[in-house]
């Protein structure tokens, strides 16, 4: 079993505070957003292509932050994230906990914020224009060989 980097009651914390802005920026981590994600795909699956923008969006606004050409919400990370978690959870087995789920997410390829470097350029990524909206990858397709999963615990 991996060790945990958040409790299961933890877990359930984070997001209801990422939800109504009581997170403190300081704990809004790249572990923490994969962690969030995770867990909302996993109990509200529908609509998060949809409101995964909005709940980023105004989280950032409530804690200082800004969503514009340089900062803050970004959107073909956002996606790309999305959809790898998704075929993440789809390979989980039942019954696994929220913090072991959450313990072999972070310990798979996807734990490291360079990620999607795998798949798109740092001029492309870092574009405004995929800030802003989607923009297909320029390395290799997000659905080649399922990177997300490499050295994934068993």
């Amino acid at each position: 079993m991996s060790h945990a980097p958040y409790a299961d009651a933890e877990i359930a914390a984070l997001v209801r505070r990422l939800l109504d802005h009581s997170l403190p920026k300081a704990e809004w981590t790249h572990a923490a957003h994969l962690t969030a994600t995770l867990y909302l795909v996993r109990t509200r699956n529908d609509g998060l292509e949809r409101d995964m923008p909005r709940i980023i969006q105004t989280y950032n606004v409530a804690v200082g932050g800004v969503n514009d050409d340089t900062g803050g919400y970004h959107e073909t990370i956002t996606q790309a994230y999305l959809a790898a978690i998704r075929a993440f959870v789809a390979t989980l087995p039942a019954g696994i906990s929220d913090s072991e789920a959450a313990a072999r997410l972070l310990a798979t390829p996807m734990g490291d914020k360079a990620w999607p470097l795998t798949f798109w350029s740092r001029e492309r990524l870092f574009s405004v224009a995929a800030r802003r909206g989607w923009v297909e990858p320029d390395l290799r397709p997000l659905d080649a060989p399922p990177l997300h999963l490499v050295n994934a615990p068993a």
